[in-house]
């Protein structure tokens, strides 16, 4: 059986290599989202050689994401399926990008049924587009955004250990505007928030906030996932400004995202509002990911 753990701050700069190697562009290969959903989805980390391991929920609900790294493929899936095996669970493995799904299906013929998990699917935009917000598609996020940049008395800074304090106490305002208390979904996401916040400097994310009048209305948070792509990790804004969340996006991609291709604004959990929201900025695709089932 797999020694599985709790994963720790001091996990990054090993699992950073190998997440590296593989280049996967999902959002579940970045140790940020490993480290900070870790309670809500009472995931563990292990290792095998250059392969990170990783499952996540109990009993029936145990999961398996695809390991990254390098080395053997068919040999560390078969001791995960080993490890689902002597834990007396089914083996289901998750998170499969496209060219993941075709390496096991020649590493085990027939063995897995691959279905595709849309509620995990990735918005992956071109930078470019999120920075100019050009095209008639756009009209309307620009007009928001142009509203704002009208508005006296906004400036964007950085998040640093100065200001660290006032993003979280805007987080807990826009978190009582919002309804987080009545919404389990909400509830989950904070606490991930809570602690990318919590642990800011050591996870080595970078952020940027807009004030108005002095006070803060608007931050996000994110980092370079892979060779091409920014992951944007968390946005918020005071919804009652008009343009404030285009603002905030356009300001945060222009600063972090200009030399890079994409932009990956992670899936939309299956809520409807969420893929309206993500849908209107119009991805240039959706990253795919599949769970694999054996047969």
């Amino acid at each position: 059986m797999i020694e599985f753990r709790q994963i720790l701050l001091e996990d990054k700069e090993w699992i950073d290599k190998i997440l590296a190697s593989s280049d996967f562009r999902g959002a579940e290969y970045c140790f940020t989202n490993l480290f900070i959903w870790e309670e809500v989805f009472k995931s563990k980390i292990g290792r095998h050689k250059d392969f990170l391991l990783f499952n996540s929920g109990v009993g029936e609900e145990t999961r398996y994401l695809f390991p990254a790294g390098e080395g053997d493929l068919k040999e560390v899936i078969s001791l995960l399926e080993a490890d689902a095996n002597e834990r007396g669970v089914p083996f289901k493995m998750i998170g499969l990008p496209p060219e993941a799904k075709e390496r096991v299906e020649e590493l085990f013929p027939g063995k897995y049924s691959f279905v595709p998990t849309r509620n995990s699917f990735d918005y992956i935009y071109e930078s470019e587009k999120m920075i100019s917000l050009s095209g008639k598609k756009l009209q309307s996020k620009r007009n928001h955004l142009n509203r704002f940049l009208e508005l006296p008395g906004w400036i964007y800074e950085d998040i640093t250990s100065e200001n660290l304090t006032e993003v979280r106490e805007f987080t807990i305002k826009w978190c009582i505007e919002n309804g987080c208390k009545d919404n389990q979904s909400k509830m989950w996401e904070i606490c991930a928030v809570n602690k990318a916040l919590s642990n800011f400097q050591e996870l080595k994310l970078k952020g940027g906030l807009i004030r108005l009048n002095g006070e803060v209305i608007a931050y996000s948070a994110g980092e370079q996932i892979n060779s091409d792509t920014l992951i944007v990790h968390i946005e918020k804004a005071d919804a009652n400004i008009r343009g404030a969340y285009q603002a905030i996006n356009r300001e945060f991609a222009m600063r972090h995202a200009s030399s890079l291709k994409f932009i990956n604004r992670e899936d939309d959990a299956g809520e409807e509002g969420l893929r309206k929201a993500k849908e209107s900025y119009y991805p240039a695709f959706m990253q795919e990911k599949y769970a694999a089932i054996k047969n």
